[in-house]
């Protein structure tokens, strides 16, 4: 669906008549082409302690990625270049223990505010509950962090991101994947979140994994494959080199075909709902390396006016069939030992929606199972995300209500629409072997929008 502001203001006369007006400004997002490198730019990255573990593995994490770095010790300098820019800056609050140390946040910040280039990225380290424990001052300024990252994101514009990496103790080689993603182009539409790190299980090393193909030879399977964000996360989990078994319901067919053909997947035409549909999965595909449970229907009424059917189709679809379909993979061994599941939950089930009271609660429903499945998944190799996307440019939004649909789309800090291949690379970035670190997480594919904030 074609976002006609958002074009509009991209030409000088445009953007000129939204300044005067005080109307949004969408900056077009840089989003991620093949062969593209992470880094585009220069790095700022600073730090509370220098030889913290964090701080340590980010510098050679850059290194390795042959960054041009400005640290603390030179970022005077460099910003007495008044063409100085940063793509990315990284602070390291992960030794802050009190509100006297976030001030080391402000004042690293403050200096580069003005000198984020669009599209920028801000990365902020810091330790989760886990570590901190009944440490007030401690746990106050790792918690704090979070605000002020959600406040600047809001504040730069340009289509700048910023998010929390909450890193357990002992995780830190799991910061690689992690910071990859969100320095990159494929975290465009992802800011204002927490990520939680953990010490997770075995992970692979650069050398086991091709980084241009890091699904290479995986068999992963993408329920409601044949349309919007199922097919955009088929094409991207294909591009990212596997073996895409693409489900949707027999009706869907030739589209379903269609999608699979051009990935050189598989169709299946199954109805989730059936009695039978695990079963039937586990024939068709054998042992699986990743679960992308995506299928999901809305049947919009208020609570007043909403039949008995439509509850029904709506928990029985989105709720229901992925708990069914994930207890016979876990029972009949149909999940290989390390399995990425992925769920799609929706900023509804965050936030709730006027006439959404079944989808709202089939979607929160889904964070609670992704929660309670990953508590199972500890100790394993196996891991549980879930990612929840905000207002995506879909065939389904096109056909929300002109007035409630602009809404939507400016009612984030990017103030624009998201694209399906937004949701598709955050979901294949948590499918990789590499994301063993990554348990549990709700990320929010939203722009970072108002609602549920």
């Amino acid at each position: 669906m074609s976002d006609r502001y958002g074009e509009l203001v991209q030409s000088p006369l445009g953007r000129k008549v939204a300044k005067n007006l005080g109307l949004p400004m969408p900056t077009r997002l840089d989003r991620y082409q093949a062969g593209q490198p992470v880094l585009r730019g220069e790095v700022a990255f600073g730090t509370s302690y220098q030889d913290s573990a964090p701080s340590q593995a980010v510098l050679e994490i850059l290194q390795n990625l042959d960054a041009k770095i400005t640290t603390l010790d030179t970022l005077a300098a460099r910003l007495a270049d008044d063409s100085a820019r940063f793509k990315v800056a990284i602070f390291d609050a992960s030794s802050i223990t009190d509100t006297d140390g976030l001030r080391l946040v402000y004042e690293f910040f403050h200096q580069i505010a003005r000198r984020i280039k669009p599209s920028g990225r801000i990365i902020i380290i810091a330790r989760p509950e886990a570590d901190t424990g009944s440490d007030v001052g401690f746990a106050l300024a790792q918690r704090a962090v979070l605000g002020f990252a959600k406040s600047i994101a809001k504040e730069f514009k340009k289509g700048i991101s910023a998010n929390v990496l909450y890193v357990q103790t002992g995780a830190e080689p799991h910061l690689d994947h992690a910071l990859r993603f969100f320095m990159s182009a494929k975290s465009a539409y992802v800011s204002g979140q927490p990520i939680y790190l953990t010490k997770g299980a075995t992970l692979q090393t650069d050398a086991q994994l091709d980084d241009k193909k890091p699904l290479q030879g995986k068999k992963i399977l993408v329920t409601g494959a044949s349309r919007g964000i199922g097919e955009a996360v088929a094409g991207v989990l294909a591009r990212d080199g596997a073996l895409v078994y693409c489900l949707d319901v027999p009706a869907n067919l030739s589209d379903l075909q269609k999608v699979a053909g051009n990935l050189g997947g598989q169709a299946l035409p199954l109805d989730i709902t059936a009695p039978d549909a695990a079963e039937q999965i586990a024939k068709a595909c054998g042992v699986l390396d990743g679960v992308v449970h995506n299928a999901g229907v809305t049947r919009d009424k208020t609570l007043a006016n909403m039949s008995e059917a439509q509850w029904d189709l709506v928990m029985n679809i989105n709720l229901k069939a992925i708990a069914d379909l994930n207890a016979y993979f876990i029972a009949e061994n149909v999940l290989a030992d390390s399995a990425r599941i992925v769920c799609v939950s929706s900023i509804s089930g965050i936030a709730g929606n006027v006439g959404q009271a079944n989808y709202a609660m089939s979607k929160a429903g889904v964070i609670g199972l992704v929660q309670a499945t990953a508590k199972l998944f500890d100790g394993s190799n196996r891991t549980i995300n879930a990612v929840a996307p905000g207002f995506i440019e879909t065939k389904m939004t096109g056909a929300i209500p002109f007035a409630i649909r602009e809404a939507g789309r400016r009612m984030n800090s990017m103030s624009q629409g998201g694209e399906p291949v937004d949701v598709a690379e955050t979901i294949s970035w948590l499918l990789a072997p590499n994301a063993s670190g990554l348990n549990g997480n709700v990320v929010r594919v939203c722009g970072q929008s108002i609602l549920g904030a």
